[in-house]
């Protein structure tokens, strides 16, 4: 189907506002599952580690299905997977309220919900691609914020919710919030096709002419033997039987020798249709090795392998924060009375002031996007240093409002990328950045729960996601030195296929 071009505005901003929501009312409990993770260590009686898993999984697992997500929205459409996903978020959230144990937990809200999450942000993503071309980058700047200002009210609204009525009727309620995505996803209205779309080709001709490898002989004349055998047989046969049956049995043999010929037509289509499937498999198996030889080219780029390395280690240890906030603040006997707002709502509404600062900043000539991205990730890893000092409400929520801003640099991650491999090649390397993004929100927080299981205090696991975050940054900063531009120019001619990136100063 050939759409039309993207209009820039008029539907396309309701296209916004309800993607905007959607992403409020799907990622609001699952970033926010900081206050509900406090709830579950005292409900099951786990350990950190374990309970830690039920979180991660909620915001790993959609990045890690991310390719799948990708496949169902392009065959189904935005609309019909926005309103499947919206019965996935909310069945998956009431489910979670009559969990036994933790491990309920992991498929009700870890698998179910996230998946849901998944699902949903690339149907909003994609349906607002179509609609906006020109004002792409607004629009998908203020869809993205949804996620951010969801985590900063869903986080004081769960845990009025549980005060009020306990953590089963709070997820009760959450899920039944989350129905709203219905309505949401009935008014992502498809954009409409071309007046005039192209010619259909035929099923066969849709194969280009160098596919066509295989040539199998024919078997017709054979066929048509055994066809005309079987026709002789039968005559044989029928002049045993009585006068009274011959005109009945005539007039089958007359239908027989009238479809012989249509059964070799048949068969000739079979023959053709068998062929078409075999080239179609082939080119299918092309594609695959093309795909995984056009991901070795991007691993030859050093700055892609880095920023591969960059990601997965910020997520392992810039995620956790978001989730175990509050425990540290409950770990480290701050008073609650001296709580104004919850932590997790601060990392919220500091996320969506970094993200729109963040993407301002990138769009300045003279700021190299990359050096900018790396340079949140050296102050993430500085402020991961810093939590295991704060011993106070005040310095935990300045640390969270810094965590939370610099997270805000997944606004600029894809202006990153483009630089790094080209436009070319952006989707296919962002799907591959995504999913192992998805496996550090993953492995993140457990890996952190097990290092407080292990000594009971959480310095130890900062200092180590800390470490983690700085070691990523210096990787990446370090394979972005223009010093390798200047040793590539004074080697021999690089092979094609072969990417390096060049600094400037417009990046």
């Amino acid at each position: 189907m050939v759409f039309r071009k993207p209009p820039d505005g008029g539907w396309g901003w309701v296209i916004v506002v309800v993607s905007f929501f959607t992403q409020f009312l799907c990622y609001g409990s699952p970033l926010a599952v900081g206050v509900l993770y406090v709830e579950w260590l005292d409900a099951f009686g786990e350990g950190k580690g374990k309970t830690a898993w039920v979180g991660s999984l909620a915001n790993g697992i959609g990045l890690l299905a991310s390719p799948v997500c990708s496949i169902c929205v392009s065959s189904f459409g935005a609309r019909p997977v926005a309103i499947f996903s919206g019965f996935m978020v909310a069945g998956g959230l009431m489910m979670s309220s009559f969990a036994p144990n933790i491990y309920f937990l992991y498929v009700s809200y870890g698998i179910v919900v996230g998946l849901g999450c998944g699902l949903l942000y690339t149907a909003t993503v994609t349906i607002t691609c179509q609609y906006f071309d020109k004002r792409r980058g607004l629009a998908l700047g203020l869809i993205s914020t949804g996620s951010s200002v969801g985590l900063f009210i869903y986080a004081a609204l769960q845990r009025e919710l549980i005060d009020l009525y306990g953590l089963d009727g709070c997820l009760l309620i959450v899920g039944a919030l989350s129905l709203n995505i219905l309505a949401c996803g009935s008014l992502m209205r498809p954009l409409e096709s071309s007046d005039s779309p192209p010619t259909e080709k035929t099923c066969v001709d849709k194969v280009p002419d160098q596919c066509f490898v295989y040539h199998e002989k024919e078997k017709t004349v054979e066929e048509n033997i055994s066809i005309l055998e079987k026709g002789y047989a039968d005559e044989k046969c029928a002049n045993n039987i009585p006068d009274y049956k011959q005109d009945s049995i005539l007039n089958k043999n007359v239908l027989i020798s009238i479809n012989v010929n249509e059964k070799d037509t048949y068969k000739k289509k079979v023959v053709e249709q068998t062929n078409f499937c075999k080239q179609l498999a082939k080119k299918k198996w092309q594609l695959y090795l093309n795909y995984w030889e056009e991901t070795m080219v991007l691993f030859k780029n050093k700055v892609f392998s880095a920023l591969f390395v960059a990601i997965l280690l910020f997520d392992i240890g810039g995620f956790p924060p978001s989730l175990l906030m509050e425990d540290v603040a409950r770990s480290a006997n701050i008073n609650e009375d001296d709580y104004h707002m919850p932590l997790i709502s601060i990392i919220g509404i500091m996320t969506a002031v970094g993200k729109l600062t963040l993407g301002i900043l990138a769009d300045f000539k003279w700021v190299n996007t990359l050096y900018l991205y790396v340079t949140t990730l050296l102050m993430t890893g500085l402020a991961l240093f810093a939590i295991p000092f704060a011993k106070s409400y005040l310095t935990l929520a300045m640390l969270s409002g810094i965590l939370g801003f610099l997270t805000g640099n997944w606004s600029i991650f894809p202006y990153v990328t483009t630089k790094t491999v080209g436009i070319e090649k952006l989707t296919h390397a962002y799907g591959i950045l995504m999913f192992f993004a998805g496996l550090g929100n993953s492995l993140g927080p457990p890996i952190v729960g097990w290092f407080y299981d292990w000594t009971q205090e959480y310095d130890t696991a900062f200092y180590f996601s800390g470490f983690c975050v700085l070691l990523g940054g210096f990787l990446l900063l370090l394979a972005a030195l223009p010093c390798w531009n200047t040793c590539a120019n004074q080697s021999s001619k690089l092979p094609p296929n072969t990417y390096s990136y060049k600094v400037a100063s417009s990046a």
